[in-house]
């Protein structure tokens, strides 16, 4: 049953696939029925309806014919359908088939076998070639059985054995390429036996057994090879009238030479001069000749047989290339003298042709390869008299003369011979005309030039560099030349130039035509050395200027680090010399390659181009560097605050521990330092803004990493939290931020404040564009309260809290106060005097400017006619002048003067009835 649902199922994929002329799912289609197929191979009985089956198996066949021509299946498909076809027919096959049904299984099966041959899989062909044989012996047997007399048998006969020649030609063909040699003579040797009854087939088998031949040369397996072409041979000679032909008969004699040439020369040396020289007797062609001259060199044959086959070649017509082919095999088997005759011997033949030329390059190349320079050099030197005498090479040819010259050059120059480097170059420059302009020229003169350098021949190398700039002024080699003469001549502005010009041109290598700038690494190794060479010069400022365009330019990270690097330590030497005046620009250079400096290591994330490491030390290194620059330039706030940041910044790449945690927080709480300070001096509104914002964002960035730092380790004695809310506390008020008033509630909740941090809050809350008295005074009030709880009072700090309260509360060319305030203030008065009274250091100017403060009000109080109040404030002044010391005696007198006058206008007040007690 089950061979009935698969048979089933085949049927029903054959007529999906031929009902479509082209079907988007073929492939699928076909590989189905080629499993399908197989199933039904193995389990398929007899219970099949054979019609059915049989035209199914046809219609496929059929259809892959059609659709190969159509090119609709490739060869391995239709391999598939016929091989489906087949196995259908085959099930198909009773037990006494009819002829017309064993023909045509013969044919299915030998093109069924025969295309598995053909796209390489052989052993799946092999089993329907035997089918095809035994359905051959099953037609014969039918054939015989109706055949009338010895006439119609020999028809029969003749009939089967041209399929069954086939058939064998075609196991040949599997047994080869599966490497079964022996069954593939045995099946060679069945058809060659046939040959005689099927002659027509003589050049068919000779070619096949070439083609084995082939094959197996191509694997190495020269006996095998040496036997099919021998094979080969022997079959073409069987019957001219049907033989492949003399030429294709002299190709499989120097296939087979040259097999036994590869093979072992020594051993086979005879077999293959005389496969080679049969060869030649069946075909005259150049390959003979050269093969044979080849045989005659790998087997040690002397000069007089080697030169007469040479020279039996110039006895046909051979091309010139064909000629130069063997002068080269002659000379490179070391056969000089022969070789060298053999290129005279040329140079006659072709001595008209305007490839000449070829022969001549030849024969200076041999020369130089064999050291002998000064016939090289004779040849050369003739060539360039040709060259002014109408007998010039063609551009090809010179072209290749150049190459070998500048190649030759090249060596000499490697090997520090300049002088015979020059002669070189001399020799090539001789080919160009005055004033011509040519990029080839231009490098010609760049070589010349730097030859001229290391003889220390100045005057020849500007000469050399004048003409290359003539030349190619855009090309970064001639600049480098220039750069080269300017520094040798100690010449700073034009070496700049040059670097600056450099720089220039390898911002934009895809534009320029010498194809060594393409990916910029020629540029960067130019600057570079340029660099290098400035500093061994001491050339400071031309080495600066070339390192920068390295660094801008380079790709290799570790270049641009190590240019950066010594950028930094130039300059900075560079400032140490100058006066502090003077330094502005230097440091803004600094500045601007640490910057770059930072941007690299970034770019080295996202491209991979640095190991972890390697970022991990450079990093270290400019984050060290900044910070030092940035305690060297206090100076120069501006400056200083973008080291600290940008030390900041390089240690953001560092791996982070307690060290690189404290380091990240103390540069960010001296960059928001500066910015304040840089804040209090700022010209415009817009500039402060712009501080204190920026100030006020390094303080949040500092707080986060703080907050970290604090779960590393005890930082209880570390001010910076009282810090951060100063700095916090100054940036917001002076922004009149909104949100500081939630900052003060942090402040005065604070369990342990010192009295100074509330003192710099009180005058951080009044210093302009701050304005809030309000928090000035409960600062000032909390740090007046903590001082009177210290054991040992700072009189000098408590006579300033009461000054600024006082100050504060009662301010000067106020004329309306109210009761409550005057009550307010005549507290900090009792206070001050309560101190004054204890200590003698209380500062005797701020006793002074309280006893004035005091007598003033007084008197102010007395003037708009409250005297009860008068005499209070001023009996409170006489107080404080009692506390008065080197000054008490001078204001006691004035003091007298004023109250006698006061008196005196008492009286007339009372007269009046203004004032009564």
């Amino acid at each position: 049953m089950k061979g009935e649902s698969h048979l089933l199922e085949i049927k029903v994929l054959i007529q999906e696939l031929v009902k479509k002329d082209t079907s988007s799912n073929v492939t699928e289609i076909i590989d189905k029925l080629f499993s399908e197929i197989e199933c039904v191979d193995n389990e398929a009985g007899n219970e099949i309806h054979e019609v059915q089956i049989e035209e199914s198996a046809i219609s496929l066949w059929n259809w892959a014919v059609t659709n190969r021509v159509d090119s609709v299946i490739n060869d391995e498909q239709r391999a598939k359908l016929r091989h489906v076809s087949c196995r259908l027919v085959c099930l198909c096959e009773g037990s006494d088939p009819p002829e017309e049904m064993v023909r045509r299984q013969i044919l299915m099966t030998m093109k069924t076998g025969k295309g598995w041959v053909d796209v390489g899989k052989a052993a799946l062909g092999d089993g329907f070639l035997v089918i095809a044989i035994n359905s051959l012996e099953k037609l014969y047997a039918q054939l015989m059985k109706r055949s009338s007399g010895e006439a119609d048998i020999q028809v029969h006969k003749a009939d089967v054995e041209k399929d069954l020649f086939k058939v064998l030609s075609y196991q040949a063909e599997s047994a080869v390429v599966q490497g079964y040699f022996q069954k593939a003579v045995t099946c060679l040797q069945r058809c060659k036996d046939m040959l005689t009854r099927l002659p027509k087939q003589t050049c068919y088998l000779s070619i096949l057994c070439y083609n084995f031949g082939v094959e197996t040369y191509e694997q190495k397996g020269y006996e095998q090879s040496s036997f099919w072409l021998s094979q080969s041979y022997d079959i073409g000679k069987m019957d001219k009238k049907y033989s492949p032909g003399e030429e294709m008969q002299a190709k499989v004699l120097r296939l087979l030479a040259t097999v036994y040439l590869e093979w072992d020369c020594e051993q086979y040396q005879d077999k293959a001069l005389r496969a080679i020289s049969l060869a030649n007797e069946e075909n005259m062609h150049p390959a003979g000749f050269f093969l044979k001259i080849k045989i005659l060199l790998k087997s040690g044959a002397s000069d007089e047989d080697v030169r007469t086959a040479a020279a039996e070649l110039l006895h046909h017509e051979v091309s010139l290339d064909f000629c130069l082919n063997t002068a080269k095999l002659l000379l490179e088997h070391e056969r000089e003298f022969v070789g060298f005759d053999f290129l005279k011997s040329i140079s006659g033949r072709f001595a008209s042709s305007p490839d000449l030329g070829k022969i001549i390059l030849l024969h200076i190349e041999f020369l130089l390869q064999r050291m002998k320079e000064p016939l090289a050099k004779q040849k050369i030197e003739d060539i360039i008299t040709g060259h002014y005498t109408g007998k010039q090479l063609s551009p090809e040819i010179l072209n290749r003369l150049h190459i070998i010259l500048w190649d030759r050059a090249a060596k000499s120059y490697e090997a520090k011979n300049y002088s015979e480097a020059l002669q070189w170059y001399n020799y090539s420059l001789s080919f160009y005309s005055s004033g011509q302009i040519d990029q080839n020229l231009a490098k010609l003169q760049r070589n010349m030039a730097s030859c001229y350098f290391h003889l220390k021949q100045l005057e020849k190398a500007k000469e050399a560099v004048k003409e290359a700039e003539r030349c190619d002024p855009s090309s970064i080699f001639t600049q480098f030349s220039v750069y080269k003469v300017a520094v040798l001549e100690g010449n700073t502005e034009k070496a700049v130039e040059a670097v600056v010009a450099m720089g220039k041109l390898a911002a934009k290598p895809a534009q320029h035509e010498d194809k060594l700038l393409a990916d910029g690494s020629a540029a960067t190794s130019l600057l570079s050395l340029a660099a290098q060479i400035a500093l061994e010069t001491e050339q400071q400022a031309v080495a600066i200027k070339a390192l920068e365009y390295l660094s801008q330019h380079s790709q290799d990270c570790q270049q641009v680090f190590t240019a950066l690097k010594c950028l930094v330590r130039l300059v900075l030497s560079k400032v140490m010399a100058e006066p502090k005046e003077n330094r502005t620009k230097y440091m803004d250079m600094l500045v601007t390659y640490l910057t770059s400096a930072h941007q690299r290591l970034a770019e080295s994330f996202t491209e991979g181009s640095m190991t972890l490491d390697m970022r991990t030390r450079e990093a270290h290194w400019f984050r060290k560097i900044a910070w030092n620059l940035a305690v060297q330039f206090e100076n120069c706030p501006g400056t200083m605050r973008d080291f600290f940041v940008l030390s900041f910044k390089f240690s953001q790449f560092c791996p982070s521990d307690t060290a690189v945690l404290i380091a990240q927080k103390t540069c960010l709480l001296l960059a928001a330092a500066v910015d304040l300070e840089m804040g209090r001096c700022s010209l415009t509104l817009t500039e402060q803004i712009e501080l204190l914002s920026q100030a006020l964002h390094h303080i949040q960035a500092c707080r986060e990493i703080w907050n970290v730092l604090k779960l590393t380790g005890d930082f209880s004695k570390d001010p910076t939290d009282t810090l951060l809310l100063v700095y916090e506390f100054e940036a917001r008020a002076k922004l009149n931020d909104p949100e500081l008033d939630s900052l003060l509630e942090l402040v005065w909740e604070l369990p342990q404040i010192e009295t100074k941090i509330l003192e710099t809050i009180a005058s951080l809350a009044m210093e302009s564009p701050a304005y809030y008295p309000s928090v000035c005074k409960r600062a000032l009030k909390s740090a007046l309260t903590l001082h009177r709880k210290q054991e040992a009072i700072d009189a000098v700090r408590v006579s300033k809290c009461l000054h600024s309260l006082v100050h504060l509360s009662l301010p000067t060319g106020v004329t309306d106060t109210d009761a409550c305030v005057l009550e307010e203030v005549w507290g900090y008065f009792e206070d001050a005097l309560s101190i004054v009274g204890t200590t003698d250091d209380y500062p005797e100017v701020e006793t002074l400017w309280l006893m004035t403060r005091a007598w003033n009000t007084g008197i102010f109080q007395y003037s708009v006619g409250k005297y009860k109040e008068a005499e209070h404030w001023c009996g409170l002044g006489m107080r404080f002048l009692n506390h008065l010391r080197s000054l008490k005696s001078s204001y006691e007198s004035q003091v007298s003067v004023s109250r006698r006058q006061g008196g005196e206008k008492h009286r007339r007040n009372c007269s009046k009835g203004k004032w009564t007690r």
